[in-house]
């Protein structure tokens, strides 16, 4: 590589008293030339330049070497020295203009060839330089950087990461569930098992009273019954004991076992009652909930007898109509639960109007405005009431026999048979007692008949007559 010789060439005369540091400074176009640009192309012609130039110095230098004084070191060795000292300075600043092509494409190589940190952003094959250009201009070739580490130069984490978030998207969108409205969530049977079992989870932490209904009645290995209660399709176990059935004082022997039956039988005619119930406890790896029917009895028993209100009054008292739920339907009776509290109520009061079966009206699982008779308070485990429902309606007895004549013939149905009296409701809501029947056949409950009014009772608000034949009988 050609390096730049810069010569300081003298043009004043040295003063008498020796000093040659007043030498004039060549200028820029002196020094580079007219065209610094085209030096590359032009070298040969420079070489020689420079080389006159050097034999002029030369000359210059041999002819001022006899005027100057000597004092132990010659004009000539000054002169060299500093234009040695200038011309270090002037290669050093002059290289980078003076760098070849060859040394041009070696550093590209090299910057090709460094290793590109990886970052989290996506990259292409299209931004890695080809191998081909990383060679020289002229042929020569270019060593590749081994220092780079493995993981960098490996394949795996150059490739490109498209692919695999497109099949990520993709396993996204096979999960998602295609709605019919836009933007609309579905609630899958998933999300709403998971929100039931949350809201166990805080009823069994607060404590707060859950209703469920009884669906069935089930033995365990070890010859206990439990009920079955479904909530929100979730099952729940209670023990018999904790179902609040009092029957008195538990017997032993085959008294206990006679008890043991009549309590399942309560159970089997209860089934399809909406029970209130407080979890005791719960297994989230199972989901299996164990509750008790007593407790929120208790709970229920506290607020709604022995807690005033804003009033200072008791919330349940006689006289006043409440809403209670049916647990138990009968032929003549029905079992309700007012407020924590159970009550039966005989047909007699459950319509103003004669019922043959209380299934005809009233089923499991209803809810039915009661009027509280009387209500007996001594303890939370010691409290009774009683209830009717035909008080909540107004009496239409007297109304109804309006629609009745004397000697008129009405269709009818018997409700009851007691000692040789027949109790018909007749189709118009009248009631109706015959005291003998023209028919040869005995009539029963539930059959058909044809009924002659002969007299209208005001007072009791029924229609006397007989019975002059069955219609159909209920077999």
């Amino acid at each position: 590589m050609s390096c730049w010789l810069l010569w300081i060439r003298p043009t004043v005369s040295p003063s008498s008293d020796g000093n040659t540091s007043n030498l004039p400074e060549l200028t820029e176009a002196e020094m580079f030339g007219d065209d610094p640009a085209n030096s590359d192309e032009n070298g040969d012609d420079a070489s020689s330049d420079e080389n006159a130039d050097t034999v002029r110095d030369d000359e210059a230098v041999d002819g001022y070497a006899g005027e100057l004084p000597a004092d132990g070191k010659s004009v000539s060795d000054e002169v060299a020295s500093g234009l040695e000292a200038e011309a270090t300075e002037a290669s050093s600043t002059a290289k980078p203009r003076r760098t070849s092509r060859r040394k041009k494409a070696a550093d590209a190589s090299a910057e090709v060839e460094a290793p590109i940190p990886q970052t989290d952003m996506e990259t292409s094959p299209m931004d890695e330089p080809p191998a081909e250009d990383a060679a020289a201009a002229d042929g020569e070739p270019v060593l590749e950087d081994v220092s780079a580490p493995m993981e960098e130069q490996s394949p795996e984490t150059t490739a490109p990461q498209a692919p695999a978030r497109r099949r990520n998207v993709q396993t996204r969108r096979e999960a998602s569930i295609l709605t019919i409205r836009s933007r609309e969530d579905v609630e899958t049977a998933e999300d709403r098992e998971d929100v039931i079992w949350h809201e166990i989870h805080n009823a069994y932490r607060t404590r707060r009273i859950l209703t469920g209904q009884l669906g069935g009645i089930e033995q365990l290995d070890n010859r206990k019954t439990v009920a079955v209660v479904d909530y929100k399709g979730f099952r729940i176990i209670i023990p018999i004991k904790e179902m609040m059935i009092n029957l008195g004082r538990s017997p032993s022997g085959q008294e206990y076992a006679d008890l043991m039956l009549r309590q399942n039988k309560i159970l089997g005619n209860m089934l399809g009652a909406d029970i209130d119930f407080v979890v005791r406890g719960i297994d989230s790896k199972t989901r299996s909930v164990v509750a008790s029917r007593r407790e929120a009895m208790m709970r229920k028993r506290q607020i709604f007898y022995f807690d005033l209100d804003v009033d200072g009054m008791y919330r349940v008292y006689e006289g006043r109509i409440v809403q209670a739920r049916v647990i138990a339907v009968a032929e003549k009776v029905i079992r309700v639960e007012v407020f924590g509290v159970e009550c039966s109520i005989l047909a007699r009061d459950l319509a103003w109007d004669w019922i043959g079966d209380a299934h005809e009206r009233f089923s499991v699982g209803d809810e039915v405005l009661v009027r509280i008779l009387s209500v007996q308070r001594k303890s939370l485990e010691d409290l009774s009431i009683r209830a009717d429902i035909k008080s909540t309606a107004e009496n239409t007895d007297r109304d109804n026999l309006q629609k009745c004549c004397i000697q008129g013939k009405y269709a009818g149905k018997v409700t009851d048979v007691h000692k040789g009296v027949v109790y018909v409701r007749l189709a118009n809501g009248v009631n109706a007692v015959a005291h003998s029947c023209y028919d040869y056949r005995m009539p029963g409950k539930k059959d058909d008949v044809s009924f002659a009014v002969t007299r209208l009772d005001m007072d009791r608000g029924v229609a006397v007559g007989i019975i002059t034949r069955i219609i159909r009988q209920n077999l």
